[in-house]
């Protein structure tokens, strides 16, 4: 399997709080998801626990090779959590949390995971590409925003809808990240298919999906066709075009580009 990969911060001086990273049979994709004052709760960081939990996952589906992703997923989560249990709140809300996407091949198989607002992309040879996205966050937000638009922002009760939102998280009837609790990974979008109905397949952290979902530059068609002809690097500056145009916040952008299944 080959995998081309491009991940670009926000702004330049502020740290990256994605991971991407492969190994010869999988990709993982990390969005690491930070809360205004959580430095006050870990010391380590948000950008740690994305890579930490990305370099788990990593060694993880390198050397298991008979357990499901789900499983995966919890033992990564169990064991980032233990490493900073001792130092960190690691149960406080506003703890470090992330996104997670991630695609094995395996015994002819593509195999993927998709946990909070991530994305997974399949190519498939015959047909259109197969979107893979877990909607639920997204979902519980819209429900909030009308209540947040109404009053002062940072305001007392600005804070108070926000914890109203945040307690939805890792929730029965919420919705669902990698946290301090193995159980979020059970919760995971699951699925697999031949790869021999795949030409390629790509994941994405919220900040570069954007292109199709908010900025709406490109159809996942047409994603598909300038990964394959120019790379992700293309599709990260084509959505930092729109930020600056349109005066959107510039989020933190990473892409995972897998194709050559058949070479792994």
């Amino acid at each position: 399997m080959r995998v081309t990969m491009a991940s670009a911060a926000a702004r330049p001086g502020r740290a990256n709080e994605d991971f991407t990273g492969a190994v010869p049979t999988a990709a993982v994709l990390i969005d690491g998801a930070g809360i205004p004052g959580s430095e006050s709760i870990c010391r380590h960081g948000v950008a740690w626990y994305a890579s930490r939990l990305g370099g788990t996952l990593l060694s993880l589906l390198s050397l298991v090779r008979d357990r499901s992703l789900p499983a995966l997923l919890a033992e990564a989560i169990e064991q980032v959590t233990d490493d900073h249990r001792g130092t960190c709140d690691v149960v406080d809300p506003i703890s470090p949390s992330a996104t997670v996407a991630i695609l094995r091949l395996s015994d002819g198989l593509i195999e993927h995971l998709v946990l909070g607002d991530s994305v997974l992309v399949l190519d498939r040879a015959d047909g259109g590409p197969l979107v893979v996205s877990d909607p639920r966050e997204v979902i519980i937000s819209r429900s909030y925003e009308a209540a947040l638009e109404a009053v002062a922002a940072d305001s007392d009760e600005y804070h108070r809808i926000l914890r109203d939102l945040r307690a939805n998280r890792n929730q029965p009837g919420g919705f669902w990240m990698a946290k301090d609790d193995p159980r979020a990974a059970g919760e995971a979008i699951t699925g697999s298919c031949p790869v021999s109905e795949l030409a390629g397949a790509v994941l994405l952290s919220n900040g570069a999906s954007r292109i199709v979902d908010r900025f709406r530059l490109a159809d996942w068609p047409r994603v598909m066709a300038v990964l394959a002809s120019t790379g992700p690097a293309e599709i990260i500056r084509r959505v930092r075009q729109a930020e600056v145009r349109d005066a959107v916040a510039a989020d933190d952008a990473t892409i995972a580009h897998c194709t050559d299944f058949n070479g792994a």
